[in-house]
């Protein structure tokens, strides 16, 4: 419920204090006084659109800050936690308009846009007044004010999931058709990959190893044809160490004969081809070590190859193929099985819509039964309301071709109010006047479901009678038993009927300007008021004393 209301510098308010309580709460004043400020400025704090010309003249901005004290589970606080903001205890509402037309917006001392703003305060706070179009008016909210009467809002959940169910089966149905009209267009061309991709059984990581293999090969294959021109010039045919052998064994002969002149030379020709054999034996042995296969660098190179090619013509990586082969087999499968699994999807949806429309029948019926008992619930408020010719009626269309997540009713309200006329749409029927009586039978009906905790009703008794202000008077404070009620009224019979008496009224400021003051009124105060109401700008004895008697009526 709102528990503060402050105002600042909002075009004749140049400060402004009140606190409220819970129960009903009459604002009451001479024709002018400023009552409609007060509401403009509550409304600007709840979201309503701003306008240079709220601000009071000479100052920069006006202000306008609202405090409500509401459970830890309002459906205020969800719409903080669903835009990140933080909604514990005290929520307060403030609202900066500035003279050049722009505003700020605060919740909780947190910058928040207006649509934020405007979500928050429709939660807290419905306005009801002869012209107002928000609140109860709006046919959109009509079903969900129906669901809350008759406390369907927990089967208006499950059918939300259902529908949910419902929608994800049909999508899934529509995608698998999709694909498999694909797949079966690509039919011959994915059995042909399959077989392809499956001889090749690409695996991953083998680019890379093969690379690097082939790599290897590449470089023992140069090595070992060095080696081998190597080994056949010191092993071939052309080996210049039978020579060499044959010429030292010529010059050992005469070793006998002249030992001085060929005894180094044979010592050097023996050193010499000691080093060639030497030479020649490690030539052998480093070519028997390169083992070098050229069918192995074949076969390397025609593997990496084909992995290669059928990346390009898959359109891939190589490392991507056996994901592709995959999938290739999957859509194999989808082609062999495509018309199976199809049919069990279909069912699954079948099941899912079946399991729906049960639901949704079955709420579509409690409703019409729910809105036979409000029809009879709100028509036994009419009559004291002045509207006994007038019938209220709960419209419900059902059309299951227009199945949603609330199930396929469309409910508004219509109203007939003369026998024999044509019901229809509640805010195109009633008058202003019959408007607002319709709007508070349907809240004393509804109570708390479905309602903000904070409601005001702004002049709902204008151009009615006594009879007709007591029954209004009576409404509004049985409402207030179950939330707060604020009630702009001219009525005495109403004022007399609230538990907080609230006086607004203009007062001088200086030799220019006037001002509009809100206070609080005591028991003397609000006899004074109401006696003022009844007898207008003289206040006689006898006004005061039928004020003493619509008070003590009203606490009977």
């Amino acid at each position: 419920m709102l528990v503060h209301l402050s105002i600042r510098d909002i075009v004749l308010i140049d400060r402004l204090d009140i606190d409220f309580s819970r129960a009903l709460s009459a604002l009451t004043g001479e024709t002018g006084a400023g009552k409609s400020i007060v509401l403009d400025a509550f409304s600007l704090a709840l979201g309503a659109r701003g306008d240079a010309s709220l601000v009071r003249e000479g100052a920069e901005q006006g202000q306008v800050t609202a405090a409500f004290d509401i459970s830890q589970d309002h459906p205020a606080r969800r719409v903080l936690a669903a835009n990140g903001l933080d909604g514990e205890g005290e929520m307060i509402l403030r609202r900066a308009q500035l003279a050049d037309g722009r505003t700020r917006a605060f919740i909780n001392d947190q910058p928040v846009s207006v649509q934020v703003l405007r979500e928050v305060g429709r939660k807290l706070v419905e306005i009801h007044g002869q012209h107002d179009e928000r609140a109860l008016v709006d046919s959109a909210t009509h079903r969900i004010l129906l669901d809350a009467f008759a406390g369907h809002l927990d089967r208006v959940v499950e059918i939300g999931q259902l529908w949910e169910g419902w929608r994800a089966a049909s999508a899934t149905v529509v995608a698998e058709r999709e694909r498999l009209a694909k797949v079966f267009a690509e039919a011959d061309y994915v059995r042909h990959a399959l077989e392809e991709l499956t001889a090749l059984a690409p695996k991953s990581g083998e680019e890379k190893t093969l690379a690097d293999r082939r790599a290897l090969l590449m470089r023992a294959e140069k090595v070992a044809e060095d080696l081998k021109d190597a080994h056949e010039t010191l092993a071939g045919g052309a080996s210049p160490v039978p020579s060499l052998s044959a010429l030292l064994r010529r010059l050992e002969r005469r070793i006998a004969d002249a030992a001085d002149l060929v005894g180094a030379p044979v010592k050097a020709l023996e050193t010499a081809l000691t080093a060639l054999e030497e030479a020649r034996d490690g030539i052998a042995r480093a070519l028997s070590a390169a083992d070098f296969d050229p069918k192995e660098l074949e076969r390397n190179e025609e593997r990496l190859f084909a992995l290669r090619a059928a990346a390009r013509k898959y359109g891939a990586t190589v490392d991507e193929l056996p994901a592709a082969a995959a999938r290739f087999a999957s859509d194999a499968e989808a082609i062999d099985k495509g018309a199976e699994r199809l049919a069990a999807l279909q069912e699954v949806k079948k099941e899912a819509e079946v399991a729906y429309r049960a639901a949704a029948s079955k709420l579509s019926a409690a409703r019409k039964k729910a809105g036979m008992a409000l029809d009879k619930a709100v028509n036994a408020e009419l009559a004291p309301l002045k509207l006994d010719r007038a019938e209220f009626q709960t419209a419900i269309e059902s059309n299951p071709e227009l199945s949603g997540a609330e199930g396929y009713d469309r409910v508004e309200f219509w109203v007939r109010t003369n026998p024999g006329s044509r019901p229809g749409p509640l805010m195109k029927v009633a008058s202003g006047g019959e408007l607002a009586r319709f709007l508070l039978a349907l809240k004393v009906v509804l109570a708390d479901r479905g309602s903000a905790p904070t409601l005001v009703f702004d002049e709902i008794d204008t151009a009615v009678g006594g009879a007709v202000s007591d029954a209004i008077g009576a409404r509004l404070a049985r409402l207030g038993a179950k939330v707060q009620v604020l009630s702009v009224t001219h009525a005495p019979q109403v004022a007399a009927l609230a538990a907080n008496h609230f006086l607004v009224s203009k007062e001088a400021a200086g030799a220019k300007h006037v001002v509009t003051r809100m206070r609080a009124l005591d028991a003397k105060q609000k006899r004074e008021e109401i006696a003022r109401m009844l007898a207008g700008a003289e206040v006689t004895e006898e006004a005061r004393a039928a004020a003493e008697r619509l008070i003590a009526g009203a606490a009977r």
